[in-house]
């Protein structure tokens, strides 16, 4: 997006990171060189629909691929082919047709593609072996405590199931 489709009052919100001002995207967007890691970038954009309950959001899907072909902030490139699962993304426009919202990065099947399941910026960085080192730039893994919660559940219904 360019800034000039940008509201003053634009906000970006992915499921990570976020909220951004305009100035906060703008920057963080500059300072990542997408194009120039993945020069033949295809997003995947398609199945465009209005928010039946909000006529100015428009939500759609992108199915990012492409080749790490070009060197950028994270290295050299790699070569390696990037496929990202499916997410959905959306943006609110205002009444000058200018975009006050930004919301994406979610992700409809993890199992597709090669990023760990991850979308936005993280999936693509996974995929060429450049993620960053905190836990929500990995794929997800279940916690020690959901482990449990689900073991004691699974005990507690064959209990149930004698009774």
């Amino acid at each position: 997006m360019d800034a000039s489709d940008l509201a003053d009052d634009f906000v970006f919100q992915f499921p990570v990171v976020g909220p951004l001002t305009k100035t906060e995207y703008l920057k963080a967007v500059g300072g990542f060189q997408i194009k120039g890691m993945f020069p033949e970038l295809n997003l995947g954009v398609h199945n465009f629909h209005v928010d039946p309950l909000q006529a100015n959001r428009v939500w759609y899907t992108v199915a990012f691929t492409a080749v790490n072909s070009g060197d950028g902030p994270f290295g050299k490139a790699t070569g390696i082919q990037v496929d990202c699962p499916p997410q959905v993304n959306s943006l609110t426009f205002n009444e000058d047709g200018l975009v006050t919202r930004y919301t994406g990065g979610y992700v409809v099947d993890k199992d597709v593609g090669n990023s760990g399941g991850m979308g936005g910026l993280f999936g693509p960085l996974y995929a060429i072996g450049k993620g960053f080192p905190f836990p929500e730039a990995k794929p997800y893994k279940r916690s020690w405590q959901f482990k449990a919660f689900s073991f004691v559940g699974s005990v507690a219904q064959k209990f149930a199931k004698k009774s």
